[in-house]
Formats: C-alpha cells, sequence, structure tokens
C-alpha cells in the first residue's frame, strides 16, 4: 500500500472514514490514485486540438473499487486553468468538503498546485464517474468511478447472473472550440455550438471522415454465448443519448449505482450525467455489428458515432460487411420517456424504503429568461430555476460561509414555488446565489416543471450528496390534484440524476440526511453555466455523528484568488 503524507486534522477525519467503511463489513482497502491534470495536442478531423485530459488520458483513468473501500485521489494541476473535480453520485455522508463543485464546496485548484480528495464509498455499489466541475472543462476531463460489491456469499457478486466480462463505456462529445471558447459563447446567451462528434471511450468513429482519412471506430471483442455487462457513463456536455447494437438487446440491471429490475430493451437511454448498467448476450451469428449512438432529435442536427462489436474468432475478413441497426432512434422522443419511466428498483437491493409524509415541497419552473429587456441585441437569454439565474459566489465557496456561519446577506432564498405570472421562456429575470435551507432528516419533494410548450428541451437534473426516488414523470404542466395519483410509491428507481422529459415534468424524494451544501443543477453545461442551479443547505443533526466536521487541514486556500471562473 502506498504511503500517504496527511495533515494532522485531515489524519482524523480521514481515519474516521476510513474505519467507518471497514465496518460496513469485509477487509476495507485504501485505494489510492494521482491525477495529473494538463493539455495534450490531439489529431482528429484534420485539426489539432489542444485538450485538457487527466493522466494525458481520454477519457481519463477509471476508478475501481469495492463497497466500504476508502478512496486518496491526488490532483495535481499542471494545466493553464484553475479546476475541482467532483465525484459523480458518491455520497459523500459527513464529507461534503470533497464533493468539489467550484465555488459552491471550495475554490479551484490553482495552476501548478495541488490538492488530494478523500473519501469513503459505504453503502454504495455500481457505476458512477468523475468529472471537473469547472465549466466545460468536463467535456475532456472525466472517467469512470466503480464501486464493486463486498460479497454476496455464494454464486453471483450481483443481483443478476455474473457477466463474463464487464466493460466500462464513456460516451463523450468532440469540441473543436476550446473550453473558454464555449464559455464566453454561453456567456453571451449563445448556446449554438455543438460537438463535432460524439465518441465512445474517446474514438470518434468512421461516420467522421476527413479528407478522406476515417476516424477510428471503438472496437468491442466478444465470444459467441459470452454474457457482457456495459457500464455506461453519458460525460458529454450537450446531448441525452441512444444506443443500440445491431442484432442485439439489453437486459438494465443498474441506473446511478442502484439496481433495477431486469428491463428488456433494444435501445438504452443516456442523459448526461446519468449512468446505465446493461448487459447484452452475445448470440447473433458470428460476424461484426455496429454500436451506434445517437443523440436525441434536436433542430441543429443529429451528433452520433459509431463503434464495432467484433465476435471472435472471426468467419470474415475487413471487407465483410457491417451489420446496422434496422432503425435510428434520433427521431424517436418517446423512446427517452417510455425507458425513464420503465425503470423500478429491485427489491432484493439495499435501497431504504420510500418515505411516505413530505415535510418541504419545492415546485420549481426550469426554463430561460433574460435579464434585461427581451430582444435587447446585448442580452443573450439565460438560463433559470423560479425565475432565478444562479449565479456563483466570487470569492468564498458556500460551504466555508455556511460552515463558519458567515453567509452574505446578498443570499437569496429560493422559492418553494413557481413564482405567479411566469411565461416559460419569456420575461426578465433575476441573477443571484439562491439557496434553500432543509432540517436535518427532513423528507423533501421537488417537482421539476420543464416548458410544456413552445422551445422544449429535457433537462438531466443532478443533486449532490444523496440519492433520491423518482416517483413520477409526465407530459403538459404538472397537476397535483390528479398527478399525484399517478406516484410510485412502490418500487420507483432511486437516482442521483432525474430526466425532465421535453414538455414535461418530473417528481422526486429523498430523506435531507447529509449535512452540507449541495448543488442541484442540470447537466447541460450550458444550461448549467448560465444559471440553472440553486443550492440545498441541509442543516445539522442534533449528535455529534450528524453534524458536518471542519474541513481537512490541507482544504484548497481562497486566498489571493480573484475569483472561482476558471479560465483567465
Amino acid at each position: 500500500m502506498a504511503a500517504i503524507s496527511l495533515g494532522a486534522g485531515a489524519v482524523a477525519g480521514f481515519f474516521f472514514l476510513f474505519f467507518a467503511a471497514a465496518a460496513s463489513g469485509g477487509e476495507a482497502a485504501l485505494v489510492e490514485h494521482t491525477f495529473v491534470v494538463s493539455q495534450i495536442k490531439l489529431h482528429h478531423l484534420c485539426n489539432e486540438t489542444l485538450v485538457t485530459v487527466v493522466n494525458g488520458q481520454l477519457p481519463g483513468p477509471a476508478i475501481d473499487v469495492t463497497e466500504g473501500d476508502s478512496v486518496v485521489v491526488h490532483v495535481i494541476n499542471k494545466s493553464p486553468s484553475g479546476l475541482t473535480i467532483h465525484w459523480h453520485g458518491v455520497k459523500q455522508m459527513l464529507n461534503c468538503w470533497a464533493d468539489g463543485p467550484v465555488m459552491v464546496t471550495q475554490c479551484p485548484i490553482q495552476p501548478g498546485k495541488n490538492f488530494t480528495y478523500r473519501f469513503n464509498v459505504v453503502g454504495q455499489e455500481g457505476t458512477l464517474w468523475w468529472h471537473a466541475h469547472v465549466g466545460c472543462l468536463r467535456a475532456t476531463v472525466h472517467g469512470a468511478l466503480i464501486i464493486r460489491p463486498r460479497s454476496r456469499g455464494s454464486g453471483s457478486l450481483y443481483p443478476f447472473p455474473e457477466p463474463h466480462k464487464e466493460i466500462p463505456i464513456v460516451i463523450g462529445e468532440w469540441w473543436e472550440k476550446s473550453p473558454a471558447q464555449l464559455e464566453k459563447g454561453i456567456a453571451k446567451g449563445d448556446f449554438t455550438d455543438l460537438p463535432r462528434s460524439a465518441t465512445i471511450n474517446g474514438k470518434l468513429g468512421d461516420l467522421n471522415n476527413c479528407s478522406g482519412v476515417i476516424e477510428d471506430n471503438y472496437i468491442l471483442d466478444v465470444v459467441r454465448g459470452k454474457t457482457y455487462l456495459l457500464r455506461l457513463v453519458n460525460a458529454g456536455i450537450h446531448s441525452e443519448y441512444y444506443l443500440k447494437i445491431a442484432g442485439h438487446t439489453f437486459t438494465v440491471v443498474a441506473a446511478d449505482a442502484n439496481y433495477v429490475k431486469p428491463y428488456t430493451t433494444d435501445t438504452v437511454v443516456v442523459a448526461p450525467g446519468e449512468t446505465v448498467d446493461a448487459m447484452f448476450v452475445a448470440d447473433a451469428p458470428p460476424g461484426r455489428y455496429y454500436m451506434v449512438i445517437v443523440n436525441s432529435k434536436t433542430i441543429e442536427g443529429p451528433v452520433q458515432t459509431r463503434g464495432i462489436v467484433n465476435y471472435i474468432p472471426s468467419k470474415g475478413s475487413d471487407d465483410t460487411p457491417i451489420l446496422a441497426p434496422k432503425k435510428s432512434c434520433q427521431d424517436d422522443e418517446s423512446t427517452s420517456f417510455y425507458f425513464h419511466g420503465n425503470l423500478t428498483s429491485l427489491p432484493q437491493s439495499i435501497m431504504p424504503p420510500v418515505p411516505m409524509n413530505v415535510d418541504e415541497q419545492l415546485i420549481v419552473a426550469i426554463d430561460t429568461g433574460y435579464t434585461c429587456e427581451e430582444g435587447d441585441p446585448t442580452c443573450g437569454p439565460v438560463s433559470r430555476m423560479n425565475n432565478i439565474s444562479f449565479q456563483l459566489p466570487a470569492t468564498t465557496p458556500l460551504l466555508q460561509d455556511h460552515y463558519y456561519h458567515n453567509m452574505s446577506s446578498t443570499i437569496e432564498e429560493f422559492p418553494r414555488r413557481i413564482p405567479l405570472g411566469i411565461v416559460f421562456n419569456k420575461g426578465r429575470t433575476s441573477k443571484a446565489t439562491s439557496v434553500r435551507r432543509v432540517r436535518y432528516n427532513s423528507t423533501v419533494e421537488i417537482v421539476f416543471q420543464g416548458p410544456p410548450d413552445g422551445i422544449v428541451y429535457s433537462n438531466p437534473m443532478h443533486l449532490h450528496g444523496h440519492d433520491f426516488f423518482v416517483l413520477a414523470q409526465g407530459f403538459g404542466k404538472y397537476n397535483a390534484a390528479k398527478d399525484v395519483q399517478t406516484y410510485n410509491l412502490v418500487d420507483p428507481p432511486m437516482r442521483n440524476t432525474a430526466l425532465v422529459p421535453i414538455s414535461g415534468w418530473t417528481a422526486i424524494r429523498f430523506v435531507a440526511n447529509n449535512p452540507g451544501v449541495w448543488f442541484l443543477h442540470c447537466h447541460f453545461e450550458k444550461h448549467v453555466s448560465s444559471g440553472m442551479g440553486m443550492v440545498l443547505i441541509v442543516e445539522n443533526g442534533p449528535t455529534l455523528e450528524t453534524t458536518l466536521p471542519p474541513p481537512p487541514a490541507d482544504f484548497p486556500s481562497c486566498d489571493d484568488q480573484k475569483s472561482g471562473v476558471a479560465y483567465e
């Protein structure tokens, strides 16, 4: 085991987490990684592009742990931008300091500086991921985080037949603009930038051809009769994606590191921020089959890529035709709605029961507005929640101010209801750092309402620090009198990211049992960067064991930092 150098305060806090992890059963391990963040040049589509990556890889290194383990990641920032890392979906119980979103929990790790994240993975199993949490940097600074079960006695480790092989599939996007250029466009209200291609594990695929040079395909070799578990991560910043493999069907077994009742489908849908575990059997005639990934319908046209599922030993040659799926899902928006709606939790999972009584309900409109008169050519649209476009604090992270009882008087309370008179995608809006306090152990229900008509889009809403039950979704305007009757209170799926469908709404419920300051935001980067976010402050409980401990001794200082902006 590698030696680690920790400050005194960090030692006490970290080893509390370590022994808590060990107490979950079995021999907990200490898993250690070093992330060197730097810029490299990659050549795609006839262009050489400078991108920020971890350890020279795109996607970055996978973190593979067993439930109950503790994780140490040393981040060495050799890039020209300040950044943070968020461990997407890791609950960070009593460890909000390690959550990572810039200026919500910490100032960025400045160029030339280092910081070590320490956290445990108790009570979670499945596929999660990590990514930069500063603007558009997560387009290339990301990787998988896999949590394996510790033990289930005899038989499979999983509540389904053990697969022959497990394969992380990270869906990404190839941008030829830099993160700084994308951020500047978003700041001006320009949401029109598009990636040149989707990617599968960093490969652009043979749909991309520039001056006769065809991009490489991701190739998955399979053996006929074997079962494969795809650990799918949508690390894209722009689109929800559909995945199909010609001639094959999937059995979905988990989503966002929570088991679901096995669900058979020929199409898997993954929105930005979501993960899905899907199994398939290599039961087609030996040959080569396209794995196709395409985004949902947009007015700008499809963003897509494809890889190849290759049976070995091969009975053909490189000239053997590659079979493609018979139908693309790019024009079928209902596929996403029914895919998400068909997911239900697995009874044998470690999921807690659905709380029946609600202590705090929020009804939240998610759309766009204007900070000046609509039509003013100098003023582009901004994203908003309940008519507030979220603005990060400039000098001190919210978590630090909360912990030291120094919250600024400029902080605005987030409203519980959609403001009267709001017209979706129209009208004036304010910019503010908006927060809502909730009592420890209270049950919170949030109904997200997207634009019911006109300019419409889906929204993957991600909550830090908690998983939640997705109770229901629907089209049009939410009507509490009748829609509450559609709630699944028996076996709803548990997620950390909930997709609000096009022209519709989604209802979630969770117990606020993790003290700290937790970001709630859309995972489309153009939306969160332009204001579709807010912060939930979960207050401390009545005991030391339910109270947020102090920050680690080596927590990044905000001294001499001009702001939380990543790009100079």
